[in-house]
């Protein structure tokens, strides 16, 4: 079975975990990029999934509008939150206190080589771990993550976002997964670019605070039953 070495950051602010990523990214782009020059595996590349909180803090997808953020400099700071545009797909999110935040940085040659796929997975894994709180997640035709109600175009609202980037089929960013997110904060902007749709958290939906530490454990189940890996 496919071994995956798991660490969770804790609450780390989002540019220090953005580098940590990146610089394991890059390692295994590199080692896969040596073991094909050589035309031999000397290293098996590892796989690898990452658990984290962030503080206050929008993100930008290679895609998005800037437009999307809603308010200026000077609101930012006012509410302790910074701004990055960085290198995944997808619109404008929010991470902050209280959302599960996961990256997995997959060599996809270990698992198979198709990105939609892979978000559906993903998605799925989400959608097992939500089942377990009592919440009927699903997909909603034509947009990413995970979401309560799709088909009910007044009261559809989206619980988790995915945004990634893949390179040489090695994969970096991953979802956030709102659990007893501050839901106010996407009221400063239109998230993931998609007007008119609300967004919830498992808090809201069960009208409880939840264990994140029950949550966190939950979804790496579920993450390594979908994935069909060993967690380390």
């Amino acid at each position: 079975m496919r071994k995956v070495l798991f660490k969770d950051l804790g609450l780390i602010d989002f540019k220090e975990a953005w580098d940590y990523q990146t610089k394991v990214f890059q390692e295994t782009i590199d080692l896969k990029r040596s073991n094909r020059s050589t035309g031999t595996i000397a290293v098996e590349t590892k796989n690898h999934l990452l658990f984290c909180e962030h503080p206050h803090v929008y993100t930008l997808g290679n895609s998005g509008d800037h437009n999307n953020l809603l308010i200026s400099d000077d609101h930012l700071r006012q509410k302790g939150a910074s701004f990055y545009k960085i290198n995944r797909g997808g619109d404008i999110t929010y991470h902050g206190p209280g959302q599960l935040v996961c990256y997995p940085i997959f060599d996809l040659d270990h698992f198979f080589t198709d990105i939609h796929k892979y978000l559906r997975f993903l998605e799925e894994a989400v959608i097992l771990t939500l089942k377990e709180y009592g919440i009927a997640g699903s997909r909603f035709p034509g947009h990413t993550g995970v979401w309560i109600d799709p088909d009910d175009p007044k009261n559809a609202r989206k619980i988790c976002a995915l945004g990634v980037k893949c390179s040489r089929w090695v994969t970096m960013h991953g979802l956030a997964f709102n659990v007893n997110s501050d839901l106010t904060y996407f009221s400063n902007i239109v998230p993931c670019g998609i007007e008119g749709k609300k967004v919830t958290s498992i808090q809201l939906e069960t009208e409880r605070e939840v264990l994140m530490a029950d949550v966190k454990e939950k979804l790496k189940t579920n993450l390594a039953n979908v994935f069909d890996f060993n967690c380390g």
